[in-house]
């Protein structure tokens, strides 16, 4: 018997985690079991002091002795992101498996938090794992971050295919397209199962080629008259590659400015996943004594994280860049995670009051593609495919049910396709697939202070809030002055007792006054700078985090 479970990244598009777990014939309790993908998600709005959700690991935990690797698609964080949180509490060492770019990007995580693990490089055109009784083999597929590939698993109980992100792109930008041919290989024998992308079921046609950008973000770069500051995910090397082409071809030097994006980029130009000829990448300080219209930032911070570089020089904060009304800023990503938008529009806005000019995804000048395939894509990795059952992935329930839809379209029986809710599972015996056991999971909320650009990482389960306690801040913002009226109140509620304390919280108060009044702030900075200071502020003076809720009043 072989039971996949979806443990999540069925329901809400991020922290994509899978098991796949064998019970021989008469065996009572599964005897292996593997894992595909260890992401992470990102915290909704209203979650106050979430910097990441993790899924739930204690079932892989549980059962790690029958743990036989962990199986990474490719270097997105919602795909990889959870490892160093699966890890941490793995008392064997079990083999991460991922290509040659995705495997450098697992071992620079590892190493802020400074964990030994063994992680083997798969070659997808040719290598064959055995782990315990799966065969695992591998084909490239295209999608916006190089080196992404899908997984292949001959077991007792058939042949199953897992395609996560993916998208049909003929003319990527590092050159290697989804490779059909290995794919349709493999599949050949028959097919009971194939878990793949729903993400973009509910988008007509075909996802657009990656190198369409090339040109237009050639085209913005040209008639810059200043800085360029160009900001995309820092995993998206195929962008990172398309804006240093740009720059070439039009005389500008690059800095790399943020850690996550500077890191990514030394780890895919030292593996040969980022090329440029010599000269054209300089340092930060270099290229700050360069004329200004010969240079352009590649910039972290695209989703309008609060501390990130491009967070800091919207604020005219950071420690070396300030930004000039002849300067340009483009957005090449869309505000996709739940909760960034609102950030993202923050930044852009902070940007334009200052006549600063800025590309953004409300634009529509299509500076971004997506990396997931559209309806017409889906149906023709189905087609080539052609599984007895199907499993939707990486979507909502409206990506799943649109994705059932086009599988129907093909004549596929309803029946045959399974929307799987987090923990609930598939069970395969021969050609037979039935609804199985739900494991009972949840979304485990992290504070980790500093992730991103910060090296120095601490966890937190944001489970012991109730030990923590909540300080309210009350706000008074002139909306005009973009300064605050008063000096803010902090009310506490389980965190230090008012009466006992109110020498320390008014002195909290008054730094904070101190913070907010170095630039022009307006509802969501003052939300987002209160939160951000008065949380390092309570650490630092008490070891205690309490969940810090502004709230600001427009006057």
């Amino acid at each position: 018997m072989l039971r996949f479970i979806a443990i999540s990244g069925t329901t809400g598009v991020a922290e994509n985690h899978y098991v796949y777990e064998y019970t021989p014939e008469g065996a009572s309790a599964p005897t292996d079991m593997i894992v595909v993908d260890a992401g992470v998600g990102f915290p909704d709005a209203e979650m106050y002091g979430v910097d990441l959700v993790i899924p739930d690991f204690s079932y892989v935990l549980k059962n790690q002795k029958i743990l036989r690797g962990v199986f990474i698609t490719h270097g997105h964080e919602d795909h990889l992101g959870g490892l160093p949180f699966l890890y941490k509490d793995l008392q064997t060492r079990i083999p991460i498996y991922a290509t040659k770019l995705v495997a450098g990007f697992i071992q620079d995580k590892f190493e802020d938090y400074k964990k030994d693990v063994e992680v083997k490089i798969i070659d997808p055109e040719h290598d064959t794992i055995t782990a315990g009784p799966f065969k695992v083999q591998a084909f490239r597929v295209s999608h916006s971050v190089p080196d992404s590939i899908a997984f292949v698993l001959d077991t007792p109980e058939g042949k199953f295919f897992h395609v996560s992100d993916f998208k049909f792109d003929w003319t990527p930008v590092d050159g290697r397209p989804f490779d059909v041919r290995r794919a349709v290989m493999l599949a050949g024998s028959g097919v009971t199962a194939m878990c793949s992308d729903c993400l973009g079921s509910t988008t007509p046609g075909y996802t657009e080629s990656e190198i369409a950008i090339e040109k237009r973000v050639k085209n913005i770069v040209t008639d810059a008259v200043g800085r360029v500051y160009f900001t995309t995910i820092s995993s998206n090397i195929s962008r990172m590659q398309q804006a240093l082409n740009a720059a070439e071809a039009t005389g500008r030097k690059v800095a790399f400015i943020g850690r996550s994006v500077d890191k990514k980029a030394q780890i895919a130009q030292s593996l040969g996943y980022l090329t440029y000829p010599s000269g054209v990448v300089v340092s930060a300080k270099d290229a700050e004594k360069l004329p200004r219209a010969s240079v352009m930032y590649v910039i972290s911070g695209c989703y309008g994280q609060v501390g990130s570089a491009l967070y800091r020089l919207a604020l005219g904060e950071h420690q070396f860049l300030k930004i000039e009304k002849d300067d340009l800023v483009v957005f090449s990503a869309d505000p996709a995670p739940p909760g960034s938008k609102q950030n993202v529009d923050s930044v852009v806005d902070t940007f334009l009051e200052k006549e600063i000019d800025v590309h953004y995804y409300d634009m529509q000048e299509d500076l971004h593609v997506s990396g997931h395939g559209t309806m017409e894509d889906i149906k023709l990795l189905m087609s080539l495919i052609a599984p007895k059952y199907y499993i939707p992935l990486g979507g909502t329930v409206r990506h799943m049910k649109a994705y059932s839809r086009i599988a129907q379209s093909l004549r596929v029986d309803e029946k045959c396709v399974f929307d799987l809710k987090e923990g609930e599972s598939i069970v395969f015996r021969g050609e037979t697939g039935i609804r199985g056991k739900t494991e009972d999971v949840k979304s485990v909320l992290v504070d980790g202070l500093g992730i991103g650009d910060v090296g120095n990482i601490v966890l937190r389960d944001r489970q012991v809030l109730a030990k923590e306690g909540v300080a309210i801040v009350i706000l008074q913002v002139d909306k005009k002055q973009g300064k605050l009226v008063d000096v803010p109140d902090i009310i506490s509620r389980g965190f230090v007792f008012s009466k006992v304390n109110q020498k320390f919280l008014n002195e909290a108060a008054e730094r904070l006054v101190t913070e907010l009044n170095r630039g022009r702030i307006d509802r969501s900075i003052a939300r987002n700078k209160t939160i951000d200071f008065l949380e390092r502020y309570f650490y630092d003076s008490l070891k205690r985090r309490p969940m810090v809720m502004p709230v600001v009043v427009e006057v």
